[in-house]
């Protein structure tokens, strides 16, 4: 826990924040941050689909002038062949301060018009301290707090140039598993030597409980195709003697965990890494209920692993779902046939030490093994869009500043830790720079990310903005390089 003592520190580190100051000056700009955010999400940039790369391209460039505009001197966008553009920014005049890397994406998940009950997906709407539309929360709401942190930071120092060395770095491939990060950044090496970076696509717990998340789960996608005639063929002709891939299939999927909600994969839970005391006592000390729970998500029940808690199941423990199941006629008037074919998306949440080759090799083997050798499938698993888990470690430095932080951003004198659920590039990132991450988003469970009606709230953009404006002094106010790596 993060708290506040009497002798004008926070964690060891000196409060010369001018907190006031920022809220004052985040309270004045909120209404154009806000305006900044509708400009956003109004251009259409959804991953995965060609006829909006257009607007992917638009978004980037609409980024990049933002990122312009508030002072960063160099600013581009980093084309990718077949794929979306990356934008990436840099401002580097602190010798001697740390280099920090921060990354984000601003694609977007597809949304049907229909089935938004708010306001279009793409017609942003204001209403009752939230904004509607997709990308609000995840992630275009989260760097725009990056971008007017900075504003907020430069403006209540009077500095000219932010207190560290800033990277920004806000791909377009994320919702499709980030395909061509990795050839970007071997592209770009000069803009990944940092000494630390902040990923900014994470939730918090509750927007009354601010909590620093210490890690995120990895995760490993896989679509299979169960075969049984060779083509679709009239049940009355073969039925009974006729293979059914979606007998079979059903079948998979019901053996898929055990009756204590374990994963059946042999070997699954040989590398899972056991979560310490402390860390379960700290996700224990948020404040949670199941009604509260299963208001904010609308998930109507309670399941899973059992001998956890609900929270350490979600951020502590691997999952295994089943994202899609199709077969037949999904549509009317039905033909009455047996189908040829039935597919499935499977989503495994992966947790330390797993890895996304190993997982992968055990689900293979399992669905072999599963099915039989009369029953033909097909597994697709693209370990390129696979990713790891990533934990940050206890030991750095900058953990003390960014409790600081959120401390000041939501005025509040503890600040609780937790983990994520969702997966994405921390890894990677890792790996290619050498630093270690931390994590700090904006968005809530109840933000409806992926889904329809997503939004945000316009108070914790004004909380997390305020949390990046106090971040970059006090990191800055940490020894040297030593404040990101310890």
């Amino acid at each position: 826990m993060s708290t506040a003592a009497a002798d004008g520190t926070r964690d060891g580190v000196p409060v010369d924040v001018p907190v006031d100051a920022v809220h004052a000056y985040v309270a004045e700009h909120l209404d154009d941050l806000v305006q900044h955010l509708v400009g956003w999400v109004r251009l259409r940039g959804v991953a995965g689909l060609h006829e909006h790369q257009a607007d992917l391209q638009r978004s980037a460039n609409w980024l990049a002038g933002v990122l312009r505009d508030t002072g960063f001197p160099r600013t581009e966008l980093w084309e990718v062949e077949g794929g979306a553009p990356a934008v990436y920014a840099e401002w580097c005049e602190a010798p001697g301060a740390p280099t920090v890397l921060v990354y984000s994406h601003h694609d977007v998940r597809a949304a049907k018009d229909d089935s938004w009950g708010q306001a279009p997906p793409f017609e942003p709407a204001l209403r009752d301290g939230r904004l509607w539309g997709r990308g609000t929360s995840d992630a275009k709401g989260q760097v725009l707090c990056h971008v007017w942190g900075v504003r907020a930071h430069l403006a209540v120092t009077g500095r000219t140039a932010p207190a560290v060395n800033l990277k920004v770095l806000v791909e377009g491939e994320e919702e499709g598993g980030s395909t061509h990060l990795a050839d970007l950044l071997a592209a770009h090496p000069e803009a990944t030597r940092a000494d630390l970076v902040v990923l900014s696509d994470t939730l918090l717990w509750r927007a009354d409980a601010p909590a620093v998340c210490m890690g995120l789960r990895g995760v490993v996608s896989a679509r299979l195709e169960v075969f049984g005639p060779a083509r679709d063929v009239h049940s009355g002709l073969v039925s009974g003697p006729a293979p059914n891939p979606v007998h079979a299939l059903a079948r998979l999927v019901g053996r898929l965990h055990d009756d204590d909600g374990r994963i059946a994969l042999p070997g699954f839970y040989d590398d899972v890494v056991q979560p310490s005391d402390a860390e379960r006592a700290g996700i224990a000390a948020l404040p949670y209920s199941d009604d509260d729970w299963l208001a904010r998500t609308e998930t109507r029940s309670i399941g899973g692993e059992a001998g956890w808690s609900t929270l350490e199941r979600l951020w502590l423990r691997p999952s295994a779902e089943v994202l899609s199941i199709v077969a037949g006629d999904v549509t009317d008037p039905p033909r009455g046939a047996i189908p040829s074919v039935a597919g499935a998306t499977f989503s495994i949440r992966t947790v330390p030490d797993q890895r996304v080759g190993t997982v992968s090799e055990q689900l293979r083997a399992w669905v072999a093994a599963e099915l039989g050798d009369g029953v033909e499938h097909e597994l697709s698993l693209p370990v390129e869009s696979g990713q790891d888990p990533y934990v940050t470690p206890e030991d750095v430095p900058a953990l003390v500043a960014l409790r600081a932080a959120m401390a000041d951003g939501w005025r509040v004198d503890r600040v609780g830790r937790m983990r994520n659920a969702g997966g994405s590039p921390a890894s990677l990132l890792h790996d290619v720079t050498g630093a270690p991450i931390v994590f700090f988003g904006t968005g809530l469970p109840e933000d409806n990310w992926h889904d329809s009606d997503e939004s945000v709230s316009v108070a914790m953009l004004h909380a997390g903005t305020a949390t990046l404006a106090s971040f970059w002094q006090r990191l800055a106010a940490l020894d040297g390089g030593g404040a990101a790596t310890g």
